[in-house]
């Protein structure tokens, strides 16, 4: 849906509730994606005219919805400890790095583009955010035992589970955000995947969901 004006800063703060701080460090990775834009495909050209809404609200957006005592606990009861938050095809950093800058984490930011994986470690030394980048495919990877898992425009759900499934806690959390296609892909990956789901509206899009998943299990 396209919105008569973009989100000013000022507005995206009062929505989310991000400290000067915050905003000062979001400020420096929205230089950073501009700058490194010209050289290599981070993000659709057309978001950029409006970045506070289509990227920063979008993924700031699920601090909200982060389990604190998943956060706190998950990864240390897992079998293989891990992250707090994995965040898998992370291309520029939407949604884990913009959770990362607001403090939650810490946060690994898995993506397989060597270029792309230049950019987000370029974005954690000027942010100073508590995330780390691995570079590799996420079917590569052991299971993480991340207490969330996080997702945006990486694949579709039936795919995310999976990936979730292996790499999430027991108790752990998966937060993938959709856009107007979140239930019909919900009802084609319900064929393979039960799981205790909900679909949570967008704050950054009104046709659009966040899909939060638990307890993800083939059929």
């Amino acid at each position: 849906m396209k919105h008569a004006r973009p989100l000013a800063p000022e507005q995206f703060a009062a929505l989310t509730g991000a400290t000067p701080t915050t905003m000062e460090r979001l400020r420096t990775y929205l230089a950073l994606l501009h700058k490194w834009q010209r050289r290599i495909n981070l993000v659709a050209a057309s978001t950029l005219a409006d970045p506070w809404r289509r990227h920063l609200l979008d993924s700031a957006q699920l601090v909200r919805l982060l389990p604190p005592a998943n956060l706190a606990t998950a990864a240390s009861t897992a079998s293989t400890p891990g992250p707090s938050i994995a965040d898998l095809g992370s291309g520029a950093g939407f949604p884990g790095l913009v959770l990362a800058v607001f403090g939650v984490g810490p946060v690994r930011l898995i993506d397989s583009d060597s270029r792309k994986c230049g950019f987000l470690r370029e974005a954690i030394r000027a942010t100073e955010a508590p995330a780390e980048v691995e570079a590799a495919r996420i079917e590569a990877l052991p299971p993480l035992g991340a207490a969330v898992v996080t997702a945006r425009a990486c694949a579709p759900l039936s795919a995310l589970l999976g990936h979730a499934a292996r790499h999430l806690a027991t108790d752990g959390v998966g937060l993938f955000l959709k856009g107007r296609t979140a239930g019909a892909e919900l009802t084609e990956a319900e064929k393979t995947w039960k799981m205790s789901v909900s679909l949570i509206p967008s704050m950054s899009d009104p046709s659009g969901s966040v899909v939060r998943v638990q307890a993800i299990r083939p059929r």
